[in-house]
């Protein structure tokens, strides 16, 4: 028991460093920063290159991460966050989503996808306390951090910027009224969380021995959800609620093993989020202040479509097999149009309703697997699976993210991070359903009326009619009085409450019709790629759905599909795009939120 205690005691040290940095980023920009996952990983990376390649000791090395960390910190202040002032929190979230994307895409091309061995720089000497044992690690670790809170706690209270910092965290316009300048205090802040971040990612890579390009992620979360239990913004709150998540993560491992480590934190962000949102050591009270009126993304000028394009491209997509012969196109076309259904039911959720939902994958994984279950174990036919389990996707989605509909913009946001993750989570470790990381095989072809369909004509006229009939479904939603229900909750949630208009009752149905139809393009998925495993529902898939989206235009399904279409065939025609698939996918984002947040084929107001 005290081996787990101090264990625990040893990575809250290392979750500390991470949560000060999103708390303080919050505290003077009020944006969750999920760059900083990334700034943590490339620290980390720098670390193994000054020990690895260099032979650097500890001192040299922990200084050269504290440099790289912290200019590249200013660099996704420059990037992600200063051009987008002003344009509302939870596009400043997807901001720095798509910076982090970036990053970690551009870390794969350096140093390739692989997992790097990372080997402690000094002699590994272990010292028993009571009945159990400190390394010298551990020491290091214990020392590192101890030393940055008082560092950290000496710069705010006894420094003129430390004050600038604290005096903008407060009340960022009175302290710009008072002559702070909030643009140096915004620089700096991103500074120190850069390397923070970037030491945290350090010493994580020595403590487990090797470093990954796709390390930041869970950090982003492990960080945010330390930060939120002591309360954003809070920085004593946030070094104690990193020390609670390490302790509750290391007894986990102690009594369930070391597949549930990540889930005990995924349950701990959920829950405080939607218990404690203000922190454990805040009183009850309302939510953070978000944003109730408006959509988050601005409207934009719609891009006229002639009335006649339509049923025109319908026709041309459904005789393309007639002309195309190439099986390999008509396959990734068919691929482009299962994303078109899963970008049509994200569309609904972001666009019609406003809800933005950055864990989509989690949807698609259900449908997925409920298919790949009931036609691999029960031997049911494709066409009843096909039936089934979008309905099983959908009321498992709306039975986990109810509870989370009363939250608002970045608060909703990451929840919805959560539960997409978690989704994959309990595939990974419930072995007894989904065969854990082994994942699902031999899932049969889809089949119509006892006649499987393995040609790619067959498959691609199937996903094209699954999809044409999505859009449909969507296009008569949109006219009718849902559609303009949902749309007034995402003008507008105050008036919408005013006129009668249920907020929780509406969001969920949006959510359950947007599962629905995520589920319908996951079975199409399993039954495509034959097998499926948790790690083919990451959250990087669900922010390429987002991309798509975005480039087709918010609430706008046609927009929608035709995203889906470019950004799987783009790729795919330029096949030296394939390797820089979501570097792409991350820059694009970025540009389109800062020029065309509407996207190229925007609803009209």
């Amino acid at each position: 028991m005290l081996d787990q205690l101090i264990n625990g005691l040893v990575v809250g040290n290392l979750y500390a460093l991470t949560a000060v940095g999103i708390t303080q980023i919050y505290g003077v920009a009020n944006v969750i920063n999920f760059a900083h996952g990334s700034l943590y990983m490339v620290g980390a990376f720098v670390g193994w290159m000054a020990v690895t390649w260099l032979g650097l000791p500890l001192l040299p090395t922990l200084l050269l991460v504290l440099v790289a960390s912290a200019l590249l910190g200013l660099a996704v202040e420059r990037v992600a966050i200063r051009p987008f002032a002003g344009s509302g929190r939870t596009v400043l979230l997807l901001t720095t989503i798509a910076a982090g994307l970036v990053l970690e895409q551009a870390a794969q091309l350096i140093w390739g996808p692989e997992t790097k061995a990372f080997h402690t720089p000094f002699a590994d000497v272990r010292v028993r306390v009571g009945g159990g044992f400190l390394s010298s690690l551990d020491l290091v670790i214990l020392a590192v951090g101890l030393t940055t809170a008082l560092a950290l706690w000496l710069f705010l209270k006894r420094s003129r910027l430390g004050w600038a910092v604290r005096a903008t965290a407060q009340d960022r316009e009175a302290a710009l009224q008072m002559g702070v300048d909030v643009n140096q205090v915004s620089r700096a802040s991103f500074a120190m969380a850069g390397a923070l971040a970037g030491v945290s990612g350090l010493l994580v890579g020595l403590y487990y021995h090797s470093v990954y390009p796709t390390m930041g992620f869970s950090a982003s979360l492990k960080g945010f959800t330390a930060a939120l239990l002591g309360g954003l913004g809070n920085i004593p709150g946030a070094l104690v609620g990193a020390y609670l998540l390490g302790t509750a993560e290391s007894l986990a491992v102690a009594w369930l093993g070391s597949t549930w480590r990540d889930l005990v934190g995924i349950g701990l962000l959920l829950g405080v989020l939607l218990f404690r949102p203000n922190g454990l050591f805040a009183a009850a009270r309302a939510l953070l202040p978000e944003p109730t009126a408006g959509t988050f993304i601005p409207i934009g000028r719609p891009l006229p479509i002639p009335r006649w394009a339509l049923p025109a491209a319908g026709a041309v997509a459904l005789a393309l097999p007639l002309v195309v012969r190439n099986g390999y196109w008509l396959q990734v076309l068919a691929t482009a149009w299962i994303f078109g259904l899963l970008a049509i039911s994200l569309n609904l959720i972001a666009g019609t309703a406003g809800q933005i939902s950055l864990g989509h994958a989690g949807f698609l994984a259900l449908g997925a697997y409920a298919s790949a279950i009931l036609t691999t174990r029960l031997q049911w036919p494709f066409l009843l699976s096909l039936a089934v389990a979008p309905v099983i996707a959908a009321a498992v989605g709306v039975v986990l993210c109810y509870p989370a509909l009363r939250l608002r913009g970045q608060y909703l946001a990451v929840a919805t991070i959560g539960l997409g993750q978690g989704i994959a989570l309990v595939a990974l470790n419930w072995t007894a359903l989904t065969r854990g990381p082994l994942g699902i095989s031999n899932i049969a072809p889809p089949g119509l009326f006892g006649v499987e369909i393995t040609s790619a004509a067959g498959f691609y006229w199937l996903t094209l009619t699954l999809l044409l009939g999505g859009i449909w479904v969507a296009e008569r939603l949109s006219g009718s009085y849902l559609g303009r229900a949902l749309r007034a909750v995402r003008e507008d949630e105050v008036a919408a409450r005013a006129y009668g208009v249920g907020l929780e009752r509406y969001k969920s149905i949006a959510f359950g019709l947007s599962a629905f139809i995520a589920g319908l393009a996951g079975v199409l998925l399993a039954h495509a790629y034959t097998y499926i495993a948790p790690d083919t529902f990451t959250h990087a898939m669900s922010l390429q759905v987002l991309t798509m989206v975005v480039l087709g235009g918010l609430d706008n399904t046609v927009g929608a599909v035709a995203g889906a279409l470019a950004l799987i065939v783009i790729p795919e025609s330029a096949r030296f795009l394939a390797e820089y698939r979501f570097l792409v996918y991350g820059l694009l984002l970025l540009v389109m939120l800062r020029f065309r947040p509407r996207g190229l084929l925007s609803a009209a107001s």
